[in-house]
């Protein structure tokens, strides 16, 4: 996975160094931390950081309040920053704490990295991102895949650390009441002591719709609790999604988007004409990872932490997951305005009596097709830290965890008793990593898990990377190679399924991945590049039928990636682009070049008090068969029918920060019917949103 501008694991010291003296890095330029300034929170002023220590061997030395291994002393100086943890090893990601300016007018946050998802349109609903290796291959419950962007996960929830309170709220909005999209957002922070802290993390954003049964909301929240002493350390969270969506299966044709001007969105015929077309979410889920320390040498009242300390840290996590999708619908049928071409007389016309779906099984009339999923994880993990986390060999981890999977769904027999079947399955697995670093010019890592026995025996994935790093005048260049390889069992669902309108029970090969990625970086001038080479076995893919299949050879593919921002003076000119080669479209289709441009004019207005940006955001990719989304079965499909793309989809906009205040005025889709062939759609027969105005407010408290 390429991190554009995105804080690496391990920060480096010399750029935070520059942070520490005050350096006032300008983002991705300046020699701050991507989303932070000097700070760690854009809008304070002065850094609390920590006194020297003496260089009187005899003096004691000032303990810091916080003590943890798991943060540098860098990190530490910080005023607030955040992480998420490692759902394997006893380690945590560093991530910016973002109140600038940097990505602020980008509101669908599936458009933030790279060049973005594929999306349905309207906010909150199904997205797929454009790059192929940015998609996440969980097979677990794969009917909420298409919502990543959205749900609060064990890898995404974060945990803060505050030497100030900290509360956010956010608030978008655009369109007319009746249509109307908006997003709320607010965030709480608060430490408890210096190493302990919790928060709560909630966000509401859907969309009246400006389509036909194109309704959605999407309920997120976490609450999370972190302590993070010197010898003992727990994360806990719960965490709940809910998704309700109506669901309209697209337009009748392209020509209604390309070719016909409708008084409002709304007229736009659609193929699921029912208004109980819907799919209902519910999650529930709760972990808490805990370990601690037992150091191998006595501990002194000059050691601030276990990091410098040859120790062993014993471990325990422990996960509980359930989903649950509940699909509804009613028979009716549509018309196409232009379904058939007639060659005689040279004109279109009309097609009626058409229904989305081919079969009915169980009622020819009506559906309700349930279907959940639970996940019991237990697990155990021993890290050995030889000599000190920044050795040449920081640590050597080891873990066993066993899995244990119930799938529920309805079946011909109890269908209209609506009583489940359930079907348990049993997973063990063992897994391992080392890695270390060479000062700070170089770290390396190795990992491995293997199934031996159970559901999913004989899965195996391992990987291998490598991080170099060269400075000029202090300014790094960052070299990172990364080796991949896994067979994994296919998806539960995508073996076993029976609903009213699918039906298959298979028996599929497990897959296979090799994957290879080069990344090359220079943060200080805003340049990425990177390429991705895969090479997929027996891939598991819903075919143009809309039913699952399995290619039995290799799929290939190439993906090169670039980045590169320009600034002059007050101008800023920022390039992403991606070209994808496959050598099997029909399997694996994707669109051969995607792009993401935004040009855009930063200044202040008041010196230290009202920073503005003026610009204007663009996105393009080439036409291809794009995937189209399947309603019933929640999953984006590989249709032959018809090709969607060159469109350029742009953005007008406004936004400001305003002391502790982040303002949004946004023109979406500028150029809707004013330029461009008139099909905007990323996913067939799913047109994006028309022209609309947003406004949004974002305010922080620090205390």
């Amino acid at each position: 996975m390429l991190l554009p501008l995105v804080v690496y694991a391990q920060i480096d010291a010399a750029a935070l160094a520059r942070a520490q003296r005050g350096g006032q890095g300008n983002g991705i330029y300046g020699a701050t931390i991507p989303g932070m300034d000097n700070t760690g929170m854009e809008g304070q002023e002065g850094m609390e950081g920590e006194s020297a220590d003496s260089t009187d061997a005899k003096e004691k030395r000032e303990r810091r309040a916080l003590e943890s291994y798991y943060f540098a002393d860098t990190v530490r100086a910080l005023r607030n920053w955040k992480w998420n943890i490692d759902t394997h090893y006893n380690r945590v990601d560093i991530q910016p704490l973002d109140t600038t300016l940097s990505d602020w007018r980008i509101d669908y946050v599936f458009y933030r990295k790279g060049v973005g998802d594929m999306a349905l349109g309207g906010l909150g609903q199904s997205s797929q991102a454009v790059n192929w290796f940015d998609r996440r291959q969980d097979p677990d419950f794969i009917f909420a895949r298409s919502y990543d962007a959205y749900t609060a996960r064990i890898d995404n929830v974060p945990f803060y650390n505050a030497k100030t309170p900290l509360t956010n709220l956010m608030y978008l909005e655009s369109g007319q009441k009746r249509y109307r999209e908006e997003h709320f957002e607010i965030v709480h922070s608060q430490n408890i002591s210096p190493s302990t802290s919790f928060n709560v993390n909630y966000k509401s954003r859907g969309t009246m719709g400006l389509y036909d049964w194109q309704r959605t909301k999407n309920h997120n929240l976490s609450v999370a609790v972190a302590h993070t002493g010197k010898r003992y350390s727990v994360h806990a969270a719960y965490m709940n999604n809910s998704i309700e969506t109506r669901e309209n299966g697209g337009v009748v044709g392209e020509w209604a988007i390309a070719d016909t001007t409708f008084e409002m969105p709304s007229g736009v015929p659609m193929r699921l004409a029912s208004a109980e077309a819907k799919n209902r979410y519910r999650n529930n889920a709760f972990f808490i990872k805990q370990a601690i320390a037992i150091p191998l040498q006595r501990v002194t009242e000059y050691d601030f932490s276990l990091a410098d300390i040859p120790s062993v840290y014993v471990g325990h996590q422990l996960e509980y997951n359930t989903w649950s999708k509940v699909y509804t619908d009613k028979r009716a049928t549509y018309t196409n305005q232009r379904g058939h071409y007639n060659e005689e007389t040279g004109k279109w016309e009309s097609v009626g009596d058409l229904t989305y779906y081919d079969d009915w099984f169980i009622d020819p009339q009506t559906s309700r097709d349930s279907i959940s999923e639970r996940l019991l994880s237990n697990k155990v993990f021993v890290q050995v830290q030889p000599w000190d986390r920044d050795g040449v060999v920081s640590t050597i981890d080891g873990g066993i965890g066993v899995d244990l999977h119930t799938y529920s769904y309805l079946n011909l027999e109890n269908y209209l008793s609506g009583q489940m079947t359930k079907d348990k399955r049993t997973s063990w697995y063992i897994y391992g990593a080392t890695g270390g670093k060479i000062k700070r010019y170089a770290d390396w890592g190795f990992n491995i898990k293997y199934h031996p026995s159970g559901y999913r025996g004989g899965d195996l994935s391992l990987g291998a990377d490598v991080t170099l790093r060269a400075f000029i005048r202090e300014h790094p260049l960052i070299l990172r190679g990364r080796f991949s390889q896994s067979l994994r069992t296919p998806s539960y669902w995508h073996e076993n399924l029976f609903s009213n309108h699918y039906a298959w029970f298979n028996s599929f090969d497990k897959e296979s991945e090799t994957r290879f990625e080069v990344n090359f970086s220079v943060p200080d001038i805003a340049l990425e590049l990177g390429a991705w080479q895969g090479v997929i076995g027996n891939m598991v893919y819903y075919g143009n039928d809309s039913r699952v299949a399995q290619h039995s050879g290799n799929v290939s593919l190439t993906s090169l990636y670039a980045r590169k921002d320009f600034r002059f003076a007050g101008f800023h000119l920022d390039h992403r682009a991606l070209v994808q080669i496959t050598s099997n479209e029909s399997v694996l289709p994707v669109p051969t070049f995607s792009a993401y441009l935004s040009y855009y004019y930063e200044f202040w207005v008041v010196r230290d008090v009202l920073r503005v940006q003026i610009g204007i955001d663009g996105r393009y990719n080439t036409a291809y068969h794009a995937p189209t989304y399947n309603p019933a079965l929640a999953a984006f499909i590989n249709q032959r029918e018809v090709r969607v793309g060159n469109y350029p989809y742009l953005d007008a906009f406004v936004s400001a920060k305003w002391k502790r205040m982040r303002i949004l005025l946004k023109l979406q889709h500028l150029n809707d019917n004013l330029f461009g062939n008139g099909e905007y759609f990323q996913v067939a027969r799913y047109p994006l949103n028309p022209r609309m105005f947003k406004f949004g407010i974002s305010w922080s408290f620090y205390d």
